[in-house]
């Protein structure tokens, strides 16, 4: 099932709180969120992966962003 997010929203949320999973969570990736969760973000390279995918608008399989104000 794809989620509909909004594109800026899960941005604010991957940048504050991305080292602790967030991110992972929100987008529908429980797993991949726990495991960030463990590593602290993998030690703060898998967080900076992921601002970086998010902010560039990466396709994730089970994500369509959303511009909404």
């Amino acid at each position: 099932m794809v989620k509909q997010l909004n594109w800026f929203g899960t941005l604010a949320i991957s940048a504050l709180l991305g080292w602790l999973g967030i991110d992972r969570f929100v987008m529908g990736y429980t797993f991949l969120g726990i495991l960030k969760l463990l590593t602290i973000g993998g030690l703060g390279i898998w967080w900076v992966i992921d601002v970086f995918l998010i902010a560039t608008e990466h396709k994730f399989k089970k994500v369509k962003w959303v511009y909404r104000a």
